[in-house]
């Protein structure tokens, strides 16, 4: 039989919190990082992402593309709290979990009490709608890998299931900066041998 590995990643954890502590920055761009323009995004809401802002990018450049955006420092003592709320939600889920970060993580439900993977994904994101207020997405496979991709396919919000039988179809057109723990410059040198794939990584 095989385990079934959900993947659980909170959406824009940060600035997440930060609007649903602060009505006013529901809807905006909110940038959480620091204030100056030598600052960096730590992580942005998917208003702002829409401008192309995104995390570890330079306040200045965030500035340029999305100057309507709204800057608030983070909070880490808060991100915590939150954090804890929601972990507690999930060790009633599965005794198995690896904590990744403080927004996300992996659970084995092989040998639990749901049926399968969307049961046990549905009542998590219900109970951390229900008890805390926030989106949370969770992708579903037989192994981290694949659900860690899973769960970044329909964000923010999503559900998604990656099976054995997906795999050629789901898996070989991806670009290769999709596989998790590949950075820029590995990608860039994989592109300098004509490798812009999974399908042509798997070929060579």
């Amino acid at each position: 039989m095989d385990r079934i590995i959900l993947h659980v990643d909170m959406d824009a954890f940060f600035a997440s919190v930060e609007q649903l502590d602060n009505k006013s920055l529901r809807g905006k761009p909110v940038i959480v990082g620091g204030i100056s323009e030598r600052g960096v995004v730590s992580t942005c809401s998917y208003e702002a992402r829409k401008y192309g802002v995104h995390s570890a990018m330079p306040n200045f450049i965030a500035q340029k593309l999305c100057p309507h955006g709204i800057y608030v420092r983070p909070r880490f003592y808060r991100y915590k709290e939150i954090s804890e709320e929601v972990f507690k939600i999930l060790k009633d889920v599965s005794d198995v979990i690896e904590r990744v970060s403080i927004d996300e993580a992996y659970l084995d439900i092989t040998n639990t009490r749901f049926k399968d993977g969307i049961e046990a994904a549905k009542y998590i994101k219900f109970r951390v709608r229900k008890e805390i207020g926030l989106n949370i997405s969770v992708g579903i496979s037989y192994n981290k890998f694949l659900a860690k991709l899973a769960s970044d396919w329909n964000k923010p919000n999503g559900i998604k299931v990656i099976t054995k039988d997906m795999i050629p179809e789901v898996l070989m057109p991806l670009k290769i900066s999709k596989v998790h723990g590949l950075g820029s410059r590995s990608v860039e040198r994989f592109n300098n041998i004509g490798i812009y794939t999974i399908k042509d990584l798997y070929e060579m």
